[in-house]
Order: structure tokens, then sequence, then C-alpha cells
């Protein structure tokens, strides 16, 4: 080390551990901690309130949901508070359902956006093999970015259930011989 630099003669030049790292914003900080004390609250609601499979779509507010596998995702948009308060944010618009709200359409079906979308995955998470599926692979990004449309950030191993008229939507747009549902993480496939 240079003498002439010694950090006893220049305390105030002295580096200090993530003395260059950004503030988190405290709004963002309190909406992931919400976030995620209100993931384990969800689950138990939802594991209390299994019931056998709904017969009709009396439960849909919004006219496009089906039934789901489980019923846990059968609901519907319009009962998800963040989801009806998207639908309410532009007053001028008749909108009833998500799937009919331009952003939708734009982030989440439109399949160059999810090709981005597609990149950024791969370089976060690593190449993927040949054989995996593009429909399948394109579902997982449509899903993602409308949990992002929705929620902003969740957190790592925080999952929502989408609503029936989002997933049948994306289900049609990029269709497979088999779709695997919801799972909470550590759930059994």
């Amino acid at each position: 080390m240079d003498e002439s630099l010694r950090s006893d003669e220049f305390p105030d030049f002295v580096v200090q551990p993530y003395q260059f790292e950004p503030l988190r914003n405290n709004e963002y900080a309190q909406q992931i901690v919400n976030n995620e004390s209100s993931s384990e609250e969800i689950k138990e609601e939802e594991s209390t309130n299994q019931s056998s499979l709904p017969t009709d779509t009396k439960w849909c507010k919004c006219g496009n949901c089906i039934i789901m596998e489980t019923t846990r995702e059968c609901k519907c948009c319009v009962d998800i508070p963040e989801v009806s308060s998207r639908l309410k944010e532009n007053e001028s618009s008749s909108i009833c359902c998500i799937i009919q709200h331009p952003s939708f359409k734009v982030n989440c079906l439109n399949q160059h956006v999810l090709e981005v979308s597609y990149y950024e995955y791969i370089q976060d998470n690593g190449p993927l093999g040949n054989d995996e599926p593009i429909h399948e692979l394109y579902r997982h990004l449509a899903y993602r970015r409308f949990a992002r449309f929705i929620w902003k950030c969740l957190g790592r191993h925080n999952r929502r259930i989408l609503p029936s008229c989002v997933v049948t939507a994306v289900r049609q747009k990029f269709p497979s011989q088999q779709y695997c549902g919801f799972r909470y993480p550590g759930e059994p496939r």
C-alpha cells in the first residue's frame, strides 16, 4: 500500500462496506414486507376455503372465467382488490374484465413483448434446454408479467393465484397439451 494514502491521515476518504450502495425507498421496502407477511395469511385463508369444485361459473362477475382444475383457482378478476383497482383506474372506459384492459393485451398476450421478456429471463436464470416448448415458456412469462402489472413486486417465492379469465386468455393464446395449474412453492407437482 502506498504510504502517502494511509487511512489514518485521511479519515474522510476511507471506503466503508456498502458506502456507495443506493438506499432502498421506504415505500418500496414497506410494500415488500407487507407482501411477504400477507402471503402466509393468503395461504391459510385459501386452505380453509377449499371445498368441492364448483359446477357452474356463478362466482364469475366479469363473464370470461371458466371452471379451473381446483377450487382455489376459480377466482374472478373483479374479486381481487388490486385487479379491481386497475379496472377502475380509467373511468372513461367501460371494461368489466382485466383481459379487456389495453395493458394486459400488450404486456401479456403480445408475442414480441414476451420474446423480449424471454431474453431477460435467460439472462437472469441461465440457458434453457432445446426441448423447452416455446408456448409453455411464453405462458410462464405472461403470468409473470401479469403479476408484475398488478402487484408490482411480490418477492421471491411469494405467489398469488391469478384470475381464471387471465389464465384462460393466456392458455388460449399459447396452448399446450397439458397444464400444471397453480402451486405454492414447495407443493408437489
